[in-house]
């Protein structure tokens, strides 16, 4: 009686354990990166040394590409400040690209793209966030390149 208890406990355990993901929160926002850019934290943690471009948006001629690279940037959850949590993830995403932008001597990210769960999502204004129930996150791709000075 007791093993069969226990065996029914742990099978309602796990079944439980699988179908809470299947209801996870995500809701899906798009984000100006322009409204990221123009953030007091961007303007004093983005140095200006290197730029970035959207995919389909304007840039200048560009001389070499150095090569692709993908950026995670996540911020804390909170549905009061799930816009706020997505310009930070954003930006926290923003600053890992120029950090390696740095070491590897090219002065722009082009073709930035969002990168959720590896399925690209092109736009040449916004970026897509994604907020759940703990956690927000911008997953972009991109990449480094030396480009002609404006």
């Amino acid at each position: 009686m007791k093993n069969t208890i226990a065996l029914s406990v742990a099978v309602f355990a796990l079944s439980a354990a699988f179908t809470v993901p299947a209801f996870a929160r995500d809701v899906e926002y798009q984000i100006p990166l322009e409204d990221v850019l123009k953030m007091p934290e961007a303007q004093a943690k983005l140095d200006g040394s290197v730029k970035f471009y959207l995919s389909g948006q304007n840039t200048p001629v560009i001389e070499q590409t150095l090569r692709e690279d993908r950026s995670h940037g996540s911020a804390n959850g909170s549905v009061k400040e799930e816009l706020a949590g997505c310009h930070a993830a954003a930006l926290s995403s923003l600053l890992a690209f120029q950090a390696k932008a740095k070491k590897l001597g090219a002065n722009a990210v082009v073709d930035i793209h969002s990168n959720f769960k590896n399925e690209p999502t092109k736009s040449p204004t916004t970026v897509e966030c994604h907020a759940g129930t703990f956690r927000i996150h911008v997953v972009l791709k991109a990449s480094y390149a030396k480009v002609a000075a404006q």
